[in-house]
């Protein structure tokens, strides 16, 4: 496992490329200079232009990773931590869509079942009649739709309705007909990582190193949907900041991202109104941490993130137009 360190952005990192001081981080538009591994801090120069962590991802789920990828958030529940109720009907979900449409999303994610902390599962049966009407009426808007759930049926009705990726909290564990469902629908596929379960994955979350036991798990996961059927290009993953990890955990997770970039796909990164923002502030309720959803998103994409799963649409639209223009600078 390596970690690139020494990130550059924007003519720096062009100039440092070109004379043959950095490589692409990912493919992308940042650089890094120096990689860490075991043994010590090598220089990036010392990779082969093939390695994981340098070489250009390929398109996924339509996107070509060049520019930040906005997944808002269509919470189509009574319970979710932080909007709740806001949109659990059809019709106010359907229009929220929409709104985040408009502010600039490429992709809806839409989920009928809630894994907050402490959250009470629901039957598959009730999680396909609330998705599904609203999957059928964005999809027909043209929208990119993700269906965020564990359940195959789930996954299978979503698909069959129109939606186009699959967003697994599980990482196709939760269910054991999930993984070959996923690979017969031909979708893409957000695996991402959960110690436990929503009903008690923060009673007591443990680790030794997290980014490295986490590292591990997603690379466990990347294997198996491989040998499922599930082509490599398929796949991004989620490193599941909130599921299963403490403060720290989330902290450390956040500050070596970086690392992931090793498993060889895009990244998702969900932290919008995650409760370790209250931890490190004034312990605002969900709504009220909007300013902080934005730092730690910023600070993901300069670690090289590629995809942004939020609540807040118009304030992440921003912030990335002006992070884009600063840092290509």
């Amino acid at each position: 496992m390596h970690r690139p360190l020494a990130i550059l952005s924007g003519t720096t990192a062009r100039a440092a490329i070109a004379a043959g001081q950095a490589r692409p981080l990912a493919g992308g538009p940042l650089a890094f200079a120096l990689a860490e591994t075991a043994t010590g801090i090598i220089p990036a120069t010392s990779l082969p232009p093939e390695h994981p962590l340098t070489a250009s991802r390929a398109p996924w789920a339509g996107f070509d990773l060049s520019r930040p990828v906005v997944m808002g958030i269509v919470n189509v529940t009574p319970d979710s931590f932080s909007d709740g109720g806001d949109h659990d009907s059809a019709e106010a979900a359907i229009a929220h869509g929409r709104r985040l449409l408009a502010e600039g999303a490429d992709i809806l994610d839409i989920g009928g079942e809630s894994t907050r902390p402490g959250a009470q599962p629901v039957t598959v049966e009730t999680e396909i009649a609330r998705v599904v009407p609203v999957i059928r009426a964005l999809a027909a808007d043209g929208a990119v739709i993700s269906i965020d759930t564990r359940h195959a049926a789930v996954m299978q009705a979503a698909a069959e309705a129109g939606a186009r990726i699959i967003n697994d909290v599980t990482a196709l564990t939760g269910d054991a007909d999930s993984l070959p469902v996923a690979a017969a629908t031909g979708l893409p596929l957000v695996l991402m990582h959960i110690q436990g379960e929503p009903q008690t994955m923060q009673d007591a979350p443990r680790y030794g190193d997290v980014t490295t036991e986490v590292y591990g798990w997603l690379a466990a996961r990347i294997d198996a949907a491989v040998a499922a059927g599930i082509a490599r290009e398929r796949i991004a993953i989620d490193p599941g900041i909130g599921f299963g990890k403490d403060l720290i955990h989330n902290v450390d997770l956040l500050a070596r991202t970086t690392v992931l970039h090793g498993l060889g796909c895009p990244i998702l990164i969900g932290v919008s109104r995650k409760r370790f923002i209250a931890g490190l502030s004034k312990g605002e309720a969900p709504k009220d941490r909007v300013a902080g959803s934005m730092a730690a998103a910023l600070h993901s994409l300069g670690q090289g993130a590629h995809i942004l799963r939020v609540h807040d649409v118009a304030a992440t639209a921003q912030a990335v137009a002006v992070w884009q223009a600063l840092q290509s600078a």
